[in-house]
């Protein structure tokens, strides 16, 4: 089976690229929905779509499966308490805090925003967030705010002793949280979001862009951008740093937060890098590198008049700082470095190719990139920055299957 006009429908409604979440998977959501309304085929299933708005939401939700937990990329909230601190000093008592999570899901993303800000010690009158997701079952259970097992991850779980009740059938969120957050149903593409633009000093927009062709990606990002006030910070996935680099972004430098800011107004500042990360990761752009085992650990001679000896581990982690310090030269230097001392790692292709990438050079971009997959296939954010470029030099083709290959690599990341 292969329905073209369901798959037009979704994304004219919610800019779905059907091959990014597969095509077998949207057509067994539409043998579901037709199965469930009994409809005789699917030119019946078609007329009744066309004719229940209530249809269309269970379509759209019967596809989108939402991912999410509390505190996902835990240094994201560790940067926007600190910023939100230096905000509020900004603001001096003109007005609380605006805060945005969009998607917002079943409600864990709004909720640990407002779990961050009010163990920094913010006071709860100080900040309110909105959270809009597309999906009305998905707002209808972030608002009653009961949580099982899937939505606590990690190690550190502290935060549920603070702001949870324990049930029978798992954790009720404490009301001081649920009171700074509300949740709506509502289209990132709905035209009548515009009215709210500049009024968010944070904006909260996660691994959104992977669901979306490239059209939709830009229009996306400048619906975000507009939502963000002239001082705001938007953060994103890890995977999401280019095309905000296109849209007039930079990092703002947190480690792992990716956290970005509009470009200053004056002459065209030297280019930063970008987000350099893991797909579903933290906050800022650069996959942290993690220890390499001693027994990979390559010693290196210091020999009079040489650079001092760095461990791989010690290198990786000055590559990732001088590419989030905007320090472009000497990220590159780095890598070369490391490529000479160790052996190739996908991530430092990557970050040459990003490197490449936000100077403008494409040729070498898609060599480093394509280093990066040969190393490591899957490798989630090489994938979609090729895409991104295959899409501008005109292969839709190309650049539609590697889109799907990164969100199938992050999706199995993530189980």
């Amino acid at each position: 089976m292969s329905e073209q006009r369901f798959f037009r429908f979704l994304q004219e409604r919610i800019g779905l690229d059907v091959e990014s979440v597969g095509v077998p998977m949207v057509e067994r959501a539409l043998r579901q929905r037709c199965a469930a309304l009994e409809a005789a085929d699917m030119d019946d299933y078609w007329v009744r779509l066309q004719q229940s708005a209530d249809e269309q939401l269970a379509l759209i939700e019967a596809v989108i499966v939402p991912e999410t937990w509390f505190f996902r990329y835990p240094e994201s909230f560790t940067a926007l308490a600190g910023l939100a601190h230096k905000r509020l000093a900004e603001l001096a008592g003109e007005r609380p805090l605006r805060l945005l999570s969009l998607p917002s899901s079943t409600g864990e993303e709004p909720y640990s925003m407002a779990m961050a800000l009010l163990d920094a010690g913010i006071a709860p009158t100080a900040f309110h967030i909105d959270g809009i997701d597309i999906s009305p079952s998905s707002v209808a259970k972030g608002e009653q705010a009961l949580y099982g097992r899937n939505s606590f991850r990690g190690s550190d779980l502290a935060f549920r002793e603070r702001h949870f009740h324990a049930l029978d059938e798992g954790h009720v969120l404490d009301a001081r949280v649920r009171q700074r957050v509300s949740l709506h149903v509502g289209n990132v593409l709905d035209p009548a979001l515009a009215r709210r633009n500049g009024q968010y000093d944070f904006v909260f927009c996660r691994n959104l862009l992977i669901y979306f062709d490239v059209t939709t990606q830009q229009r996306v990002f400048e619906v975000l951008k507009g939502l963000a006030h002239a001082q705001g910070v938007l953060f994103i996935g890890p995977a999401e740093g280019s095309l905000l680099a296109r849209l007039g972004m930079r990092p703002l430098g947190i480690a792992q937060s990716f956290a970005y800011v509009r470009q200053p107004e004056g002459p065209p500042p030297v280019a930063p890098a970008r987000a350099l990360g893991s797909r579903p990761a933290p906050a800022q752009p650069v996959r942290p590198a993690p220890a390499a085992p001693r027994a990979l650990r390559t010693a290196v001679a210091t020999l009079p008049g040489s650079e001092p000896a760095e461990s791989e581990s010690e290198l990786l982690a000055s590559i990732a700082r001088q590419a989030n310090a905007g320090d472009s030269a000497q990220a590159r230097a780095s890598c070369q470095r490391y490529l000479r001392q160790f052996t190739p790692k996908a991530q430092v292709y990557y970050w040459l190719g990003l490197l490449s990438d936000t100077e403008g050079d494409a040729r070498q971009a898609l060599t480093h990139y394509r280093k990066a997959l040969y190393l490591e296939p899957q490798h989630p954010e090489a994938l979609l920055h090729l895409a991104t470029l295959l899409a501008a030099q005109g292969d839709d083709v190309g650049a539609r299957r590697l889109q799907e290959r990164a969100a199938r690599a992050g999706r199995e990341s993530e189980r």
